[in-house]
């Protein structure tokens, strides 16, 4: 099938819809599809990790034109530049990860657009209110599920599905299609590169014997940041280290870890396009975060078997058996309970009780079981389709 990918910017770096993407379109060529990555930018791409084979994937690149003075034109200007695009080049298939005008399947990483506005702190739903781009992605997101009648919409967890069915009461079940995302196991193999988490923490100057809690992300706030530093204060364990990766501006979350007495045990790291050694260089996984559809660094984290703290706003703890591959907070504001959470982590038989039960979920984790299923949505898609003369 010629398949095209859409994103804004098609760089793993800058989180895990970008990783998906990138990760997704050497899948899908790999199982024989044409495949065209559609974005505004590209990153260049990654070295090979040190023992994973190099695949030598071929995909087409389209760079679409994303100028202006602000991020809404930038946005405005790229769907001028997709339309246009796609009004030369057929596709059997156009999955966009993005709200866009056009497409066969919509695949919304970060939620459902409307439902991001008003998720969040009270600050971060005053700041919505005012965003342009994000007033005008839940826009678009809206002519695209409410005027097509054949758009299917990915949801990445029931949590995804239960919101769109919120929000588009008038929407056919059968257009809402749950699925998982789903993790290359080759990649995230725990015993592939057993050093990395050794050096990386040498590099980083963390001894093996302090205790370090994992947070990859790329909004700080939403995420829960924050609060997990604040945690971190109440356990008042100095062996407790809370690694932070990701692109966000760390100066904020600095004070706050000075200000907590914690400078000396929040170490920021800064964003990577290659979570392996972070994974392998952690104890647990932490991510109390406001509003997330299906962390895929949760997904990761637990492939990894790294356990996880996490809350019932993120899709990925779907998958997570209560108490068993980790912890799952009801309230991502709840300190002391975010705290407890954190101090049973430091029980050495916890942690490997429930890293084995993390490792257990590999299989339901994998991501050819998530390709066939896509595939499946895209052959269901394409057969539909009208056929085009010119």
């Amino acid at each position: 099938m010629k398949i095209a990918l859409v994103i804004l910017h098609a760089d793993p770096a800058r989180g895990g819809a970008e990783r998906y993407t990138v990760d997704l379109a050497a899948a899908l060529q790999k199982r024989g599809h044409d495949v065209s990555m559609v974005a505004s930018s590209f990153a260049p791409p990654p070295m090979p990790s040190p023992g994973v084979p190099e695949e030598g994937v071929a995909v087409r690149k389209h760079r679409m034109a994303a100028g202006g003075a602000t991020r809404l034109r930038r946005y405005l200007t790229f769907l001028d530049s997709l339309d246009a695009h796609l009004a030369d080049n057929k596709y059997d298939i156009v999955h966009a990860m993005l709200p866009v005008r056009q497409c066969d399947v919509y695949h919304p990483h970060a939620g459902i657009a409307v439902e991001t506005i008003g998720s969040g702190s009270a600050l971060s739903r005053l700041a919505n209110r005012f965003n342009r781009k994000r007033q005008h992605f839940a826009t678009v997101e809206r002519e695209l599920i409410e005027e097509s009648s054949r758009t299917v919409v990915l949801c990445l967890s029931d949590y995804v599905k239960q919101t769109a069915l919120r929000h588009y009461q008038q929407i056919d079940q059968s257009r809402l299609v749950k699925l998982f995302n789903g993790i290359d196991l080759q990649r995230f193999d725990p015993t592939a590169r057993p050093e990395a988490g050794t050096q990386l923490r040498k590099k980083l100057g963390i001894s093996q014997q302090q205790i370090v809690a994992l947070m990859l992300a790329q909004d700080f706030e939403r995420k829960g940041l924050k609060e997990a530093i604040l945690a971190l204060a109440r356990t008042a364990d100095r062996r407790l280290i809370l690694l932070v990766g990701g692109r966000d501006d760390p100066a904020p979350y600095r004070r706050l870890a000075a200000s907590a007495g914690m400078a000396e045990q929040v170490c920021f790291a800064g964003a990577t396009d290659d979570p392996y050694a972070f994974y392998r260089a952690a104890d647990f996984f932490v991510l109390p975060t406001r509003h997330d559809p299906c962390s895929l660094v949760v997904l990761e984290a637990l492939a990894m078997g790294v356990p996880v703290i996490s809350t019932i706003f993120n899709g990925a703890c779907e998958i997570m058996p209560a108490g068993e591959a980790g912890m799952v907070l009801k309230d991502p504001a709840d300190l002391p309970a975010l705290e407890t959470a954190m101090r049973t982590m430091l029980d050495p038989l916890q942690r490997r009780r429930m890293a084995d039960q993390s490792l257990a979920l590999r299989p339901v984790l994998s991501q050819q079981t998530h390709l066939d299923k896509l595939e499946q949505a895209y052959q269901s898609l394409a057969g539909a389709k009208p056929v085009k003369t010119d």
